[in-house]
C-alpha cells in the first residue's frame, strides 16, 4: 500500500481492476436493457445519434469527477466536491441527488431483474433481490468486488451471443441502422437522457473514494477505462438490435433485445436475454447500494443528515447503519414504484448531481485540472440540456424531490444558527 495516500476511515482494498469491474458492473445493463426501447420511442434511430450525446456528456462528466476524486479521494463524490468547492448548499444539493435519484434507481433495477426473471412474481422477487445484495453489500466492499466480477462476466457473455444472433441471424439489414432525425433533436436529446441513465454508473468509483488503493492514481485510471468500454459494449449492441428488428417493434417492446434475437435463425438463444437481463439489473443493483450508502455515510459524517448514519462496522469496515436503511428504502419503493417514473426522475437528479460535479470542475487551478477546462463546461451545458429535454413528469417529480432536500437544509440550518 502507498504510504502517502490519505487517511481512510474504511478500509482500501480496491485496486484499478476491482475500480473498473465495479464501474462497469453499474453500466453494463441498466442502458441496454432497460433504457434502449423508451430511447428508440423517443428518436427512433436518432437514439444512435443520443447515444453519442449521451457517451460526450459523460465523458465530461467523468473527467470532472476524476480529476475531483483524485484531489479528494473520500466516500462521498460529488457531494464532498460540491462542499469544498462551492459551498455546503451545493454539497448538500448534490447528496441529496444522488441518494433519492439513486435510491429509484435501485428499486428500478431490482423491478427489471423480477420482471424478466418471473413477471408473476415480480414484486416479492425483487424485494428477495435488495435483501439477499444488502447481506453481500454488508459482509465487506471486497466481498463486493467479487461478486461484480462473476456477474460483469455472464452479461458480457451473454450480450456477445445477442450480437452473434442479431448480426447473424438472417434478417440484418444495415440500412435499419442508420442514423435518422426524423424526430427532431428535442427526440434525440429525450433519448441521451435516457440512455445517460445507463451510463451514469462511472461515478460509482469516485463514491468508494475510501476504499481504493492509491485513489490519486486509481480513480483517474478508472474511469474512462469503465466508460469507454461501455460505449463500446453500448454502440455494437444497439447497432446490432436495430439492423435486425423494426425500430417501431423495438420501441414497442418491454424487453428490447428479444425481437431482433426472435426474428432470426438463432431464435432458441432468446432465453440468453432473459438470463443477462436478470443478472445485469443485479450487478447494477449491487453496485448502487454500495455507492449510495457511502454518500449517505459521508453526508452523516458532516451532519447533513442524522449522525447515527456515521457508523462504521468495527470488523467489516463498511457503513453498516446506511447500507441497512437503504436497503429498507429501497424495498419501501419497490412496494409502489412505477419503473419508468422512477427512471426518468433519477435521470434528471443524476443530470443535477453531475452539473454541479462540472461547476466544481470549473474551479480548479490550472495545476490542480488533468483535462482541459472547456471539458467541464461542455459537460455541464450538456447535463442542463438533457435534463430539461426530459418529459415534463419526470422533470416535474425530480424538481420537486430537490427543493424539498433544499427546504429541509434550509430549516435546519437556520435551526442551528438560531
Amino acid at each position: 500500500m502507498n504510504a502517502a495516500q490519505p487517511p481512510s476511515r474504511l478500509a482500501r482494498k480496491l485496486g484499478t481492476f476491482d475500480a473498473v469491474v465495479l464501474g462497469l458492473g453499474s453500466m453494463i445493463g441498466a442502458g441496454i436493457f432497460a433504457a434502449l426501447g423508451p430511447a428508440a420511442r423517443a428518436a427512433g434511430s436518432g437514439l444512435l445519434i443520443g447515444l453519442a450525446i449521451a457517451a460526450l456528456v459523460a465523458y465530461c462528466n467523468a473527467t470532472s469527477s476524476a480529476a475531483l476524486a483524485a484531489l479528494y479521494p473520500e466516500s462521498g463524490g460529488t457531494y464532498v466536491y460540491g462542499r469544498k468547492r462551492l459551498g455546503g448548499f451545493w454539497g448538500f444539493l448534490a447528496g441529496w441527488g444522488f441518494i433519492a435519484g439513486k435510491t429509484a434507481s435501485c428499486a428500478a433495477m431490482a423491478l427489471t431483474f423480477a420482471f424478466y426473471a418471473a413477471p408473476a412474481f415480480a414484486r416479492p422477487l425483487a424485494i428477495a433481490a435488495v435483501v439477499a445484495l444488502t447481506a453481500v453489500n454488508y459482509s465487506g466492499i471486497a466481498k463486493t468486488a467479487l461478486a461484480t466480477r462473476v456477474i460483469v462476466a455472464i452479461v458480457l457473455a451473454c450480450l456477445a451471443l445477442v450480437v452473434f444472433a442479431t448480426a447473424f441471424g438472417g434478417n440484418a439489414d444495415v440500412a435499419r441502422a442508420m442514423p435518422s432525425l426524423g424526430a427532431g433533436w428535442h427526440g434525440v436529446l429525450q433519448a441521451a437522457g435516457f440512455l445517460f441513465f445507463a451510463f451514469a454508473g462511472y461515478a460509482r468509483i469516485a463514491t468508494l473514494g475510501e476504499e481504493v488503493v492509491d485513489p490519486a492514481r486509481t480513480i483517474p485510471r478508472a474511469i474512462p477505462l469503465a466508460l469507454g468500454i461501455t460505449l463500446v459494449v453500448y454502440a455494437v449492441v444497439a447497432l446490432n438490435a436495430l439492423a435486425a428488428t423494426d425500430v417501431a417493434e423495438l420501441a414497442r417492446a418491454s424487453a428490447p433485445l428479444l425481437p431482433g434475437v426472435e426474428a432470426g435463425r438463432w431464435s432458441a438463444l432468446a432465453p440468453v436475454v432473459r438470463i443477462g437481463a436478470t443478472v445485469a439489473s443485479l450487478g447494477v443493483l449491487l453496485s448502487l447500494l454500495a455507492a449510495v450508502s457511502r454518500t449517505a455515510f459521508a453526508m452523516a459524517s458532516n451532519g447533513d443528515l442524522p449522525r447515527f448514519l456515521a457508523s462504521v462496522h468495527p470488523r467489516h469496515r463498511i457503513p453498516d447503519r446506511a447500507e441497512l436503511l437503504l436497503g429498507a428504502l429501497v424495498v419501501a419503493v419497490v412496494v409502489v414504484a412505477d419503473v419508468r417514473d422512477a427512471i426518468g426522475a433519477s435521470s434528471f437528479a443524476v443530470l443535477v448531481y453531475y452539473a454541479i460535479a462540472n461547476a466544481c470542475a470549473l474551479t480548479l487551478k490550472a495545476h490542480e485540472r488533468r483535462w482541459p477546462r472547456a471539458l467541464a463546461a461542455l459537460g455541464l451545458l450538456g447535463c442542463v440540456a438533457i435534463a430539461a429535454s426530459l418529459p415534463w413528469p419526470s422533470v416535474v417529480l425530480g424538481t420537486f424531490v430537490l427543493a424539498a432536500g433544499a427546504l429541509g437544509y434550509a430549516m435546519v440550518r437556520r435551526r442551528r444558527g438560531g
